[in-house]
């Protein structure tokens, strides 16, 4: 007999397939073999109460601040913890109880539910001379040469922009944006690459996109997160992917003392309010990007990364670029040119929790990271 423990992040459905377990028992194992941290905030004290017995009853838990019991305090927080199959078995039996339990019961349902979608990695090209790394800066005959690289070097998407958005970088006008993407715009036509990858242009100017999404782009990658109304009208009209960015203030202000009360619970409030505008206007290809550095501190950074599973519940493909970003150099101080190592390591733990669009200056570098993790995922 031997005995040794199996990491908990492996590929369950083939380890059930090694076991030859009885198919009719695969999703039964499955579902208990995923355990959930779900953290509720300002819950009724009485809704509390009856969770906490509740999720005793079927074999999972609730920690709550002690005088729950006595009522203390009329709203509470809590953490429970459980196993998918006891997350679906309470997102079922709180329905029928008062207190807003329905409402945690309809939110523990979507943390059961699987979503699959293909990493893939999305190069980036600047067609600007203000980008925070000099390197990614490209010009007319120099970026269709490196896009060209970045699709040799397995980029599944390329995202070019003409205006810097590195926190206090100056405003550029829609023509002189316009001036600096049009020649790249107008290669990738003409040479129709556009057969080889996926093109997206980071962009908020409406003559800009509509430009793009005229020759051969079909992603719109908004910083502003559909802010513009022009916006959804033209993706709507190209039925374009958008992919919807959080950022609170603006470029040139984002920095300046960002503030929030509970960063999770406002990004992902955001997230639903510009899903249900995205819908409204007939737009349903959706990405999320919970913007790593815009308006946001080292800590605020920290804590999305760190709970990014929390926005798989919203079931659209998630977005992280953290590609050579300060927060690097705030933890371990390092020069722009020296930060891939900590960037890999970054984009990597992205993926672990749930991130399947890596925004990236080396693509050929994340590639080979990547292929490395899905070898270990799948083994």
């Amino acid at each position: 007999m031997k005995i040794f423990k199996l990491a908990s992040d492996i590929d369950v459905n083939q380890a059930l397939i090694d076991l030859k377990v009885d198919e009719g028992a695969k999703t039964i194992l499955k579902n208990k073999m995923h355990y959930h941290l779900i953290k509720i905030e300002n819950l009724h004290v009485a809704a509390a109460n009856i969770l906490k017995q509740d999720a005793l009853s079927i074999g999972a838990e609730v920690a709550s601040p002690k005088g729950v019991i006595t009522c203390e305090e009329k709203y509470v927080d809590i953490i429970l913890m459980g196993t998918s199959k006891h997350l679906k078995t309470l997102s079922k039996k709180e329905l029928a109880q008062p207190f807003g339990l329905k409402t945690v019961a309809k939110e523990l349902a979507k943390f059961t539910k699987e979503h699959d979608f293909d990493l893939e990695v999305m190069g980036v090209i600047n067609a600007n001379d203000d980008s925070f790394f000099s390197a990614s800066r490209f010009q007319a005959q120099t970026a269709i040469d490196k896009i060209v690289q970045m699709i040799q070097d397995g980029a599944a998407i390329i995202d070019i922009g003409g205006v810097s958005s590195r926190p206090g970088s100056d405003v550029v006008s829609d023509d002189e944006e316009f001036q600096r993407v049009k020649p790249i715009i107008d290669t990738i036509w003409e040479k129709k690459l556009f057969k080889e990858a996926t093109f997206s242009i980071d962009s908020y100017s409406p003559s800009v996109v509509d430009y793009a999404l005229s020759h051969g782009f079909t992603i719109l990658n908004d910083i502003t997160g559909l802010s513009d109304d022009r916006l959804c009208e033209i993706a709507a009209k190209h039925k374009a992917k958008v992919i919807i960015m959080h950022m609170q203030g603006t470029p040139q202000t984002m920095q300046d003392n960002p503030h929030y009360e509970s960063i999770i619970s406002e990004v992902s409030d955001f997230f639903k309010e510009r899903i249900e505008k995205a819908l409204s206007f007939g737009i349903t290809d959706i990405a999320l990007d919970i913007g790593l550095g815009f308006g946001k501190s080292l800590e605020h950074n920290l804590t999305l990364l760190k709970h990014l599973e929390h926005f798989t519940s919203l079931a659209y493909p998630l977005l992280v670029g953290g590609s050579r970003k300060s927060m690097i150099d705030q933890i371990k101080p390092t020069v722009v040119e020296q930060r891939l190592p900590a960037t890999l390591a970054l984009h990597i733990q992205a993926v672990n929790r749930g991130a399947s669009i890596i925004r990236c200056h080396d693509v050929l570098e994340h590639v080979q990271a990547f292929s490395l993790v899905k070898a270990l995922d799948s083994h």
